[in-house]
Formats: structure tokens, C-alpha cells, sequence
């Protein structure tokens, strides 16, 4: 890699002659070490006002351009997160938005409510001019929804919803109801669509099954909660949940060019497990565990810790680490791979609802009933920023997929956006 510098003249404009003395030349090979650094949120960028009741639900759209909020009011609220004005208000809904999800291409929205209707809000190209199709999807509240993944479904036109009457529904966005998943006997908390075509569902039944999303067939029942499972989470989530979206703004010339891209997004997570995808679940027993559910029914690892129900969970988007938020006020953080504790973050004073990773998984948020966000550094483990803003409890978080601000909702009817 070294060599030897030979003795080199130069004339400058004066023609005076320099020498320099023989040195070593070495070869400089540039390797950057992180793709993208994702910049801590410090400030509020904005107040997103119009609801007039609780804001229950924030979801950026898959390429981070529009954010959706809908609550207690029974309204969605698309906002332009450039200029942080309204784009579009669908007023469609007949009861409180519990549910918001977005196809991995952007092109629907899904709204679930607190009186089991979905609503799939579809849009021609522009993020203003969504317009709604109603199906009365169940008889209990909507509690979750997950969209089949780009790599699977080139159409990005299927999702499954989660419900209070136990039960779980394939759709299909021109079609209607394709099928139903029966087998849990209590309110199903929490589902998602796999991408290796199988569908993970959590249950206050105790339990989580893992189906067949072909049609609907249960697989396996993954058991071991003593208490309700309040949320599964995948290893694969945040590329599932993006498609070919990602911080580079690539521009594709076919679906089947962006297909192909979320296909390699989806493979660097799952080659890290041994080119499966990972679950977690999370209780109200204060536990969680640590899932291969393609392979086995028993749990990697029993992550304890926590000394009180443990409400949210989230891998980090590199899919190596796993953080908790729990009615103990407490953030913990594990490790993907065997589920061993790695450490806790102190400082809310109320329980945490719900977290949030940046795009470059080094940092974390949490919105909190104390009413503030707090900004998490993994690497010093310490409280980056206390974040005050809201006057109640924060019900939702959500890092925008491009990984350049933070939007909550909050039962003081307002949308907070967080930047650097």
C-alpha cells in the first residue's frame, strides 16, 4: 500500500523553482462508514392545528412526504410535512380513527374505526384527491392494519385488518373481502404481513398465530403469555412498511424496477437471521418474547425487565436491536439476536406509550402520558433531548421513513413536527 515519493518540481506563475524533500505517498481508499446519519430532532417545527378531539394516530406516508393523522374527531388529516399545511380532510368516518396504514406504494390509505368500519382511501397520483370506499369490516373495533409487502404483491392492493371481535379480514382494494381468519378467542391486539407470506397475529387471548397468507389456514399458535399480547413487531417492519422507498429518493421507470428494490431492501434485514424474519410480542404480564415463528413454536428468549405492562415494541430498521416502552415509565433497549438486555432509559415520569427508531437506527423517541417526547442516543445511552410541547398524554410517534422529522398526536388535539 506504500511507496516511495519521488522528487517532484513545480514552477509557479514566477517561475521560481520549488523542491520538496523526498516523502512517502500512501494510497487513500474511501470507504464511508455509516450510508446515512439521521440528524436528532431538537426543536418543534410546528403546530398541526384542526382536530378537535384527541389525536390518536400519526403515520407519514412511505416516502415521507405527507403525514396522516386521524382521532377522536372522526376525521383523517393528510398534512404537506414541507410546508405544514393541510393537503386534504376525509370526513368519511362515523366514529373515532383508531387506524391508519399506507400501501407501500402510497397510493391507499387505510382508516379503521372505533365502530369496526375501514375505510381505503385511494388517490390518481396526488396526495390531495384521495377518495374513500366504506366496508363495514367487523363487528367490534378496528385495532390494527397491515398492508402485503411490495416484494409479494407488485399491486400493493391487500392488506389485513385486526378487530376487537377476535377475528382478522384479507382485503383487496377493488375487490373487497377476500377472507377471514378465524382462531383467536378474544380481541385481536395487533397483526402483520409478513414477507415470507405468512401473517402474525397477537391476541388478548394470550396468544400469537402465525397463518398462512395465501388463505388464511393457521399455522402455528405461538403460547407462553400470561396476560394479554398487546403488539407483535417484525424484524422486517420498517422496509415492509417503505417498499422502495428509502432516504436516497430513488426514481423507478417501472413497478416491477421498484419491486425489485424492495426485494433487496427486505433481503439485507432477513440475511442477519439466517434469512428469516424475526417477532416480537409484548404483554401486559411485563414480559415479552423473542420469536423464529417459522421454524419453532418456543421462544428464542424471555426478555423480563420491566415492572409493569409492556405497551410497544419496535425493532430498529438495521433489524439488531429491540426497544420497549412499558407502563413503568421505562425505555429498555435489546438485543435482536438473543434477546439479552442491553439498557434502560429513565426520565419519563408517566407511562410510555409508544417509541419510535431514526432511519440509521442511533436514535430512539418516546412519547409518553407526561405529556413530553424524549430523544434516546443508543450508542451513549443518555437522554439526547426533552422535548416539551404538548400540554397532555402523547398517543402516538412516528419518525418519517427519510428520517428528517418527528410527528406525535396527543390528546391535547394537536400534531406536533419535530426537526433538528
Amino acid at each position: 500500500m506504500m511507496k516511495e515519493g519521488r522528487r517532484f518540481r513545480q514552477k509557479d506563475v514566477s517561475e521560481v523553482e520549488f523542491e520538496l524533500p523526498e516523502e512517502t505517498v500512501v494510497d487513500i481508499q474511501f470507504k464511508p462508514q455509516a450510508k446515512f446519519r439521521v440528524r436528532p430532532v431538537t426543536r418543534c417545527a410546528g403546530t398541526l392545528d384542526g382536530h378537535s378531539e384527541a389525536v390518536l394516530v400519526v403515520s407519514f406516508s412511505p416516502d415521507g412526504e405527507v403525514l396522516a393523522s386521524g382521532g377522536g374527531d372522526k376525521e383523517i388529516r393528510l398534512w404537506d410535512v414541507h410546508t405544514l399545511t393541510p393537503t386534504q380532510e376525509l370526513k368519511a368516518h362515523t366514529s373515532w380513527v383508531q387506524v391508519l396504514s399506507w400501501a407501500p406504494d402510497g397510493k391507499h390509505l387505510v382508516g379503521g374505526s372505533k365502530d369496526g368500519t375501514l375505510i381505503v382511501w385511494s388517490h390518481d397520483g396526488a396526495y390531495g384527491n384521495f377518495k374513500g370506499k366504506r366496508h363495514a369490516a367487523h363487528s367490534g373495533y378496528l385495532s390494527h392494519v397491515s398492508w402485503e409487502p411490495l416484494h409479494r404483491n407488485i399491486d400493493c392492493n391487500r392488506f389485513v385488518s385486526a378487530s376487537k371481535d377476535a377475528t382478522l379480514k384479507v382485503w383487496h382494494t377493488a375487490i373487497g373481502l377476500q377472507f377471514s381468519l378465524t382462531g383467536h378467542q378474544a380481541c385481536v391486539t395487533c397483526v402483520k404481513w409478513g414477507g415470507e407470506n405468512f401473517i402474525y397475529s397477537s391476541s388478548q387471548d394470550r396468544t400469537v398465530i402465525v397463518w398462512d397468507a395465501s388463505n388464511g389456514t393457521p399455522l402455528n399458535i405461538l403460547r407462553g403469555h400470561a396476560h394479554w399480547v398487546n403488539f407483535v413487531a417484525l424484524s422486517t417492519d420498517l422496509v415492509i412498511r417503505t417498499g422502495a422507498f428509502d432516504h436516497e429518493e430513488k426514481k423507478f421507470d417501472s413497478r416491477a424496477e421498484m419491486q425489485k428494490y424492495a426485494e433487496q431492501r427486505y433481503q439485507e434485514v432477513v440475511v442477519r437471521f439466517g434469512n428469516h424474519e424475526r417477532l416480537v410480542s409484548c404483554s401486559d404480564d411485563n414480559t415479552m418474547f423473542l420469536w423464529s415463528p417459522q421454524e419453532q413454536t418456543t421462544p428464542l428468549g424471555r426478555l423480563t425487565g420491566h415492572q409493569g405492562a409492556v405497551f410497544h415494541i419496535q425493532f430498529s430498521p438495521d433489524g439488531t436491536m429491540i426497544a420497549s416502552c412499558s407502563a413503568d415509565k421505562s425505555v429498555k433497549l435489546w438485543n435482536a439476536a438473543d434477546g439479552k438486555f442491553i439498557t434502560t432509559f429513565r426520565g419519563h415520569v408517566a407511562p410510555v406509550y409508544h417509541v419510535s427508531w431514526s432511519l440509521d437506527s442511533r436514535l430512539l423517541v418516546s412519547g409518553s402520558r407526561d405529556s413530553t417526547l424524549k430523544l434516546w442516543s443508543v450508542e451513549t445511552r443518555e437522554l439526547v433531548e426533552d422535548l416539551s410541547g404538548h400540554s397532555d398524554e402523547i398517543f402516538s410517534t412516528d419518525w418519517s421513513p427519510d428520517g428528517q422529522r418527528v410527528a406525535t398526536g396527543s390528546k391535547d388535539k394537536k400534531v406536533l413536527i419535530w426537526v433538528h
